[in-house]
C-alpha cells in the first residue's frame, strides 16, 4: 500500500523509507514555533528538564504575537521571559514589538517554512503550513521545549482523509467558505486525528491565501494537519521569499484514505458559522436576520494581504453601520505596510473602522475587541466557543472578510454580493 503526502514527509524525517497510519515514530523537526502565551511555559518545562542549548538556533522562531504591545504586567513578564531566551541562545528568529506579526501569516511570509518540511508549534493552527506542502502540526508546551532542545518529536502517523476539490470560487466566496463548508459538513470532529488532504484539479484555482486559510482551520475539524499538493502557486510563493531548496512529496496513486468528498468549489455559497461551535454553517441566504455588534477582519486565518483587499472593496465609499464597531487587523508589518501604499487604511478609517497593530489579542478574547454580555460579533478568526470573544453571553459569527465587511455596512449579517 502507498503512501499519503503527510506519510512521506513523516517517513523522511524519521528516516524510514515507509510507514503507515498508527505507526508511532521519531522525525526530525526543521522549525519550532512558539509564541508569548506558550513561549514561557516552554522555556520553563526547558528550564526544568535541565536542558543547556537548543538544538539549531535557526529553527527555533518566538513571535511575540498575542498580547503585543503588552496589555498588562502578566503579558509583559511573559514577553520577557521569552526575549531573555532568545537572547541567551541568539535565536535567529524572534520577533518582537516592531518586526513582529501574527505567527502562521509570519513565518510562511519570511520563508522560514518550504515545502516537505516537517514543522511543530506550540499554538494549534499551526496547521496552517500546510498550505506549502509541509507538515506541520500543533503540540503541547513539553513536546515544544524538547523540541527546541533535540530538534526532534514523537508522532503517531495519521491516517488521511481526501477532498477532491473541482471547479472554481465564485463571486465574494473565499477559502474561508471552503473550509466552513467542510466543518459544517464533517463536524469539529470529522477528521480526529487525521490528514486532511485537499487535492484535485481545483487546487489550481485557490490563491495561496486560500490554501493558508484552509490548512488553519484543519484543526477545527479535528485534523492532525491539513496539506496541499506543490503546484506553480506554491513554487512562486515560496521562491520569492527563500532561496532554500525544498523536496517535493507526492501522494502514491494507491495511497489509502478512510474517505474521499469531492468538493465543486463553484457550488459553495458564502457561509457563516453560528454560535457555539464552528461546525455550526448555514449558507448566507439561510441566515436570517441577525443585528451584530461589532466586526473584526484579522487573525491568522484572514490577515492576508487579499483579506484586506476583499474588506476594502466592500468598505470604500462606504460607511459602517451606526452602533457597530469595526476593527481591522493586518496580520503582519509587511500587509499594514502594502494595505497603506495601496490605500486601504484610508478606506478603513473613512468608512470608520480602527486599524490596529498586528496582533492575536480578540481572536481568544484576550484584547483590542472584547465583547460584553450578549453581544454579537462577526469575526474572520477561527473559533467561536462560549466566551472565546469575551463574556459567555456573547456570540460569535465566522465568516470570510467579504461577509464580515458587508455585515458591518449593514448592521447585520449580510450577503456580500448584493453590494
Amino acid at each position: 500500500m502507498g503512501m499519503t503526502m503527510t506519510q512521506k514527509i513523516l517517513a523522511a524525517h524519521a528516516g524510514l523509507e515507509s510507514v503507515k497510519a498508527g505507526q508511532l515514530i521519531m522525525a526530525d523537526l526543521d522549525m519550532v514555533l512558539a509564541n508569548d502565551i506558550t513561549g514561557p511555559v516552554s522555556i520553563a518545562e526547558f528550564d526544568g528538564a535541565g536542558f543547556d542549548s537548543v538544538f539549531d538556533k535557526s529553527k527555533v522562531s518566538l513571535v511575540m504575537d498575542h498580547f503585543v504591545p503588552n496589555k498588562d504586567i502578566k503579558s509583559a513578564e511573559q514577553c520577557k521571559a521569552c526575549r531573555t531566551f532568545a537572547k541567551r541562545f541568539d535565536i535567529d528568529n524572534f520577533y518582537d514589538v516592531g518586526e513582529m506579526g501574527i505567527e502562521h501569516a509570519l513565518l510562511p511570509e519570511k520563508g522560514l517554512v518550504i515545502p516537505g518540511d516537517a514543522v511543530i508549534g506550540a499554538d494549534s493552527h499551526t496547521c496552517t503550513y500546510g498550505a506549502l506542502g509541509a507538515f506541520s502540526t500543533g503540540v503541547g508546551s513539553t513536546d515544544l521545549a524538547a523540541g527546541m532542545a533535540t530538534g526532534q518529536a514523537w508522532f503517531k502517523v495519521p491516517s488521511a482523509i481526501k477532498f477532491n476539490l473541482t471547479g472554481k470560487l465564485g463571486k465574494c466566496v473565499s477559502g474561508k467558505d471552503v473550509i466552513l463548508h467542510i466543518i459544517g459538513m464533517i463536524g469539529v470532529d470529522g477528521a480526529l486525528y487525521k490528514s486532511m488532504e485537499f487535492t484535485g484539479p481545483g487546487v489550481a484555482s485557490l490563491s495561496m491565501d486560500d490554501r493558508l486559510c484552509i490548512a488553519n482551520m484543519a484543526i477545527e475539524a479535528g485534523g492532525k494537519n491539513g496539506i496541499f499538493p506543490v503546484d506553480d502557486v506554491t513554487r512562486e510563493y515560496v521562491k520569492s521569499r527563500t532561496d532554500r531548496e525544498f523536496t517535493v512529496y507526492e501522494a502514491d496513486e494507491d495511497a489509502e484514505y478512510d474517505e474521499v468528498y469531492e468538493i465543486d468549489l463553484s457550488e459553495i455559497k458564502p457561509t457563516v458559522s453560528f454560535p457555539h461551535l464552528p461546525e455550526n454553517t448555514r449558507t448566507i441566504d439561510e441566515v436570517g436576520d441577525v443585528a451584530i455588534d461589532q466586526v473584526v477582519i484579522g487573525s491568522c486565518t484572514n490577515g492576508r494581504l487579499s483579506d484586506m483587499a476583499a474588506a476594502a472593496e466592500i468598505l470604500k465609499g462606504r460607511h459602517i453601520a451606526k452602533g457597530v464597531r469595526g476593527i481591522v487587523i493586518p496580520a503582519t508589518q509587511h500587509i499594514y505596510k502594502e494595505c497603506i501604499r495601496l490605500g486601504y487604511i484610508d478606506t478603513f478609517i473613512d468608512a470608520g473602522c480602527i486599524v490596529s497593530t498586528p496582533t492575536c489579542g480578540p481572536c481568544l478574547g484576550g484584547y483590542m475587541g472584547i465583547l460584553a454580555d450578549g453581544e454579537r460579533c462577526v469575526s474572520t478568526t477561527n473559533r467561536n466557543f462560549v466566551g472565546r470573544m469575551g463574556h459567555t453571553g456573547s456570540e460569535v459569527y465566522l465568516a470570510s472578510p467579504a461577509v464580515a465587511a458587508a455585515s458591518a455596512v449593514a448592521g447585520k449579517i449580510a450577503d456580500p454580493r448584493s453590494l
